[in-house]
């Protein structure tokens, strides 16, 4: 079965042309120009990822963004300008996986999205085990699904990606450049604020948990069990 891409853009042109390489690609596409139909289709049909812009009509990219993690970690890619970093790291704040700043290569963006997909598939088929269990903190690599204490925690793509990949590496110090390299590869133009925002959002969402991720300074991280 083809996923299904959702593109929110209120630019007609550049929304067509992406359209096109996605589905050049394979994939199923649905538009939306403005927040409240992007949102509407969200609720409506089933949707693998999402391509969302900043500013359009009637809700915002940032409006949407809240609205859509308050029900799904579903992967989204923000669309912003280039020259608003403060934009990306609120977008990272609400719960986006990644972003892509305009203008655009259609390229590049199909290639992030294509990023994000494959890594979720990668963890269901080729995990050499079925559960990463540390403390009160397990991780079923099958479904993607996290508990802390018993009760399931809802993390964004790159927040479970982070957490993988820090479990999978106990004990060991990862660096910042290992983590943006594992999680954004190596074409990642950002800056450690970044970094600090998603590790922010994972800490608060493993309660007693989030001890078990330490931070190194100067070095990095580490997963360390109590």
């Amino acid at each position: 079965m083809k996923q299904t891409i959702l593109i929110v853009e209120d630019e007609s042109v550049l929304r067509e042309i992406s359209k096109d390489y996605f589905e050049e690609e394979g994939y199923h596409v649905l538009e939306a120009g403005d927040g409240i139909t992007a949102l509407a289709l969200f609720e409506k049909h089933a949707i693998d990822l999402i391509v969302l812009d900043i500013m359009m009509p009637k809700l915002n990219g940032w409006t949407v963004c809240k609205k859509v993690r308050e029900k799904s970690v579903v992967p989204i890619i923000m669309l912003t300008a280039r020259a608003d970093e403060e934009d990306t790291l609120l977008g990272f704040e609400l719960g986006a996986d990644d972003y892509v700043t305009k203008p655009y290569s259609p390229r590049i963006l199909l290639a992030r999205a294509n990023r994000l997909l494959s890594s979720q598939q990668s963890q269901i088929t080729g995990a050499n085990q079925d559960m990463l269990i540390s403390n009160d903190l397990e991780v079923n690599l099958l479904s993607r699904s996290v508990k802390v204490n018993g009760e399931a925690v809802e993390l964004t793509h790159t927040e479970y990606e982070i957490l993988i990949y820090l479990m999978e590496n106990k004990n060991i110090v990862i660096t910042r450049d290992q983590l943006i390299t594992r999680i954004w590869g190596y074409e990642y133009t950002g800056d450690d604020r970044t970094i600090n925002t998603h590790m922010r959002n994972l800490r608060s969402k493993l309660g007693n948990c989030a001890d078990l991720i330490k931070t190194i300074v100067r070095a990095g991280y580490k997963f360390e069990e109590k």
